[in-house]
């Protein structure tokens, strides 16, 4: 029913839980027929990361470099052609990201950032595969550059764990991006996320967990992981004054919508 349109299988803190077969077993008994699990990290991450995607039914893989990965020497050497041959050469890799920029924390300098979201965003033009954008604090920031940079192209993606304000959601949509919710919209705080949820069409909706964090009510404080999405699902059919069916319905149909690559098996 649902599809995770988000997580990290490989990160250490959901190794914890199980191994991904067995998270993705979990995930499977509660409704969930598949995950995309991300990179972060591409020299030294991705390959297990695509091991883990050629293993299970139903899960299907990025490959980029999240902003906090940027400045690195070893991410900042990929060139956009290594990029671009490396996407297309499984087709369990359905997009690339995370990529974007992250202000917050700065684990990278605002310069590195810049050179591997334009690197990422031209990438995805080159290899017509969606993009997984990563926003925190430099909202004008990213829409400016996929602006620029994708003007008059085919680029589209996803504006992951989205936890912007309006603005950047409706100009998010307006270049045809679809906009993700974690588990945060569950949060009693996120008064002003659940708003603007409410207002966001239904076949531009995604659903994810970014397990490990960010674990949804009733699971809240703890390790997050793909079983747990339909709680974030229902949620956002509440807000919708829908039911559950109607939203996993639309959240499936956009994701393979959006990842044109990703096969879905029965399972």
């Amino acid at each position: 029913m649902w599809i995770d349109s988000h997580c990290h299988l490989n990160h250490p803190k959901i190794a914890e839980l199980g191994t991904p077969e067995t998270l993705a077993k979990a995930a499977n008994e509660n409704g969930v027929d598949g995950m995309l699990t991300i990179s972060s990290r591409i020299v030294d991450e991705f390959p297990e990361i695509l091991a883990i995607a050629r293993k299970i039914p139903n899960v299907w893989c990025t490959i980029g470099t999240h902003p906090h990965e940027a400045g690195k020497p070893d991410e900042l050497a990929v060139t956009q052609d290594q990029l671009v041959a490396l996407a297309k050469s499984d087709p369990k890799i359905i997009g690339i990201g995370e990529t974007g920029l992250d202000y917050f924390y700065k684990h990278s300098s605002p310069e590195d950032q810049d050179k591997s979201f334009r690197k990422h965003i031209r990438a995805c033009i080159e290899s017509n595969l969606p993009m997984v954008v990563h926003a925190r604090d430099a909202d004008e920031d990213i829409i400016r550059t996929i602006q620029e940079e994708g003007k008059g192209s085919n680029l589209t993606g996803v504006m992951h764990c989205f936890s912007s304000g309006r603005a950047m959601a409706e100009a998010a949509l307006e270049l045809g991006f679809y906009i993700s919710f974690s588990g945060i919209l569950t949060f009693k705080s996120a008064t002003e996320l659940q708003d603007i949820a409410k207002t966001v069409p239904l076949d531009r909706v995604l659903v994810e967990t970014d397990a490990p964090y960010l674990a949804p009510v009733p699971h809240r404080g703890k390790t997050n992981q793909p079983a747990y999405v339909s709680e974030t699902g229902k949620f956002l059919a509440q807000l919708h004054q829908t039911n559950e069916e109607t939203i996993a319905k639309h959240c499936k149909n956009n994701f393979f919508k959006l990842f044109k690559r990703a096969q879905n098996t029965p399972l």
